[in-house]
């Protein structure tokens, strides 16, 4: 390989690591769970996407366990060559009638089924229009359509209206709006009431990302739609945070939408299928959902008890009411310093800062778990209350 190369890339690198933008990872030597160990120390873990609990719960270990006796380890093919069991097609209609659809498709994550989404649907002839702070899976998955794109401010239902106006002047055929249920930088939630009324108006289709949502926001725990009592057209999804956390991802929608998607998906069509073992713990993660809403109350309970314990202590606190609250911090270089103290305090959190979020928005990011105790929370606050007291973050 080049030299130059290399040492272009070493000069990266550097320059990253001088900005305080580079990202570490600490290795975890236990379970993923409410307390985890990072290698000898036992840490209260706050940036888990683990909503409830479910990632060493033992019903989905067990599934997955007896699984791998009775279908194998994996399928070693694409579904559409020998890939397909009957623990696949069980696993997409539960997810469909769990989520109100015809039908779903599955992939191996999210991001597959964001970036292979928009393609097959929409043509040179088309038109999307999508929330400026949406996850990079979907910016990437317009960006393989030839549909005109239009982009609209964060949640601004005005310039919404502006973009769709645009697009249905320009002639477009069929226009779809694309949107996070739930906002992962902020933890605020899609306008989806005002989102679904002006597609409605503009004869548009409502595209949501319920990654964060799915499991844990409504009254039976089928994401933001369920929460605002609102019908969309096609969702996309995720195993891997509040079901069980491990791998997988799905689109749920009209039977003909997902027959075209398995007809011409290209992650779909050129990746492997999930191993049989996840799919029956994704199985198995949906029932306990469906006979979780004693998880789905504690979820809540230690989210607005965390909040108001972070906003007592004088933090500056995103307002929402998502399990995902984050605390503003400013600059890359001081949310990597307080996540490092915190840490030495016994709690373990990730500073979040440019690509991840705008220049001057660098925060830490925490995210509530049902499997957290009272006592747990309260450690964690005296941590922060240290911790940001001595970083002149709080007074």
């Amino acid at each position: 390989m080049s030299d130059r190369f290399i040492a272009d890339m070493e000069a990266m690198l550097s320059q990253i690591d001088a900005d305080g933008l580079m990202k570490r990872e600490r290795l975890i030597t236990s379970p993923q769970r409410a307390e985890i160990t990072v290698g000898t120390r036992e840490v209260i873990n706050l940036c888990a996407n683990n909503y409830l609990g479910l990632a060493d719960h033992p019903d989905l270990k067990r599934a997955t366990q007896d699984t791998m006796d009775d279908k194998g380890f994996g399928m070693a093919s694409v579904r559409f060559i020998c890939g397909t069991q009957d623990l696949h097609r069980e696993l997409e209609q539960k997810l469909a009638s769990f989520l109100g659809k015809d039908d779903s498709i599955l992939f191996a994550a999210c991001f597959d089924a964001n970036g292979g989404l928009f393609e097959p649907l929409l043509g040179p002839e088309d038109a999307v229009v999508s929330d400026a702070l949406n996850h990079a899976s979907i910016i990437d998955g317009i960006r393989l359509c030839k549909a005109r794109r239009f982009r609209y401010a964060n949640n601004d239902m005005a310039d919404l209206e502006a973009k769709l106006k645009e697009a249905r002047d320009g002639g477009a055929r069929h226009v779809m709006i694309a949107t996070d249920g739930v906002f992962s930088m902020d933890g605020y939630l899609a306008n989806l009431p005002e989102i679904t009324r002006l597609a409605k108006t503009y004869d548009a289709l409502v595209m949501v990302d319920d990654c964060h949502a799915t499991g844990l926001m409504g009254p039976n725990g089928a994401g933001t739609p369920d929460h605002f009592g609102v019908d969309v057209d096609i969702l996309t999804g995720t195993l891997g945070k509040a079901l069980g956390g491990a791998l997988g991802g799905y689109i749920a929608g009209p039977q003909a939408v997902i027959d075209v998607l398995r007809q011409r998906a290209r992650p779909y069509l050129f990746s492997n299928a999930l191993p049989p073992m996840l799919v029956a713990a994704g199985l198995e993660a949906i029932r306990l959902v469906e006979e979780g809403g004693d998880l789905r109350a504690q979820l809540k309970e230690n989210a607005t008890y965390w909040r108001s314990g972070l906003e007592a202590l004088g933090f500056d606190v995103l307002a929402g009411e998502h399990p995902i609250v984050p605390v503003m911090l400013g600059e890359a270089q001081l949310a990597q310093d307080m996540a490092a103290g915190l840490f030495d305090e016994g709690v373990y959190v990730t500073g979040f800062f440019f690509p991840v979020v705008p220049k001057g928005q660098a925060r830490i990011r925490t995210q509530m778990n049902a499997a957290l105790t009272r006592d747990q929370l309260d450690r964690a606050l005296e941590a922060f209350a240290k911790v940001g007291r001595a970083l002149g973050v709080i007074s």
